[in-house]
């Protein structure tokens, strides 16, 4: 029986042959900024971006959102809720053509029930009450 050897768990070193910092796949093409949704699948992450589109029939903006699925080397290990910068690689399955190049920082995650509990309580979206005028109610 041929038993695996174990991942390495030390910074900066990494046994993983599709990481682009430690193996042989290289990032050529786009390098996007976007938020881990997913990390549940085992060395994969989905990455969310936020895009703002312009419809110039209506004249407003519109997000517009784009998931990809980009791999997450242990090395690095990207969890929900972080911030990544994401490189465009070959395709490294049939579903990921991106790898995770870096964490940038960690996005604060708002649940609806946070939204509506802040409605609720009548408070702005920055979470501070409304400035009564006086002479209404």
């Amino acid at each position: 029986m041929i038993m695996a050897e174990p991942m390495a768990r030390e910074v900066g070193v990494c046994n993983d042959g599709k990481c682009a910092v430690h193996g042989g796949v290289k990032v050529r093409g786009n390098i996007f900024t976007g938020r881990v949704v997913s990390a549940k699948a085992d060395k994969t992450a989905i990455v969310e971006r936020t895009l703002t589109h312009y419809v110039h029939k209506y004249e407003r903006y519109k997000n517009v959102r784009s998931r990809l699925v980009a791999h997450n080397p242990r090395c690095i290990g990207a969890k929900e809720q972080d911030v990544v910068r994401i490189g465009e690689t070959r395709k490294l399955s049939k579903t990921k053509a991106f790898t995770i190049l870096s964490v940038e920082g960690h996005a604060k995650a708002v649940s609806h029930e946070d939204v509506g509990k802040a409605f609720k309580e009548k408070k702005g979206p920055k979470g501070k009450a409304p400035v009564k005028e006086e002479g209404k109610e």
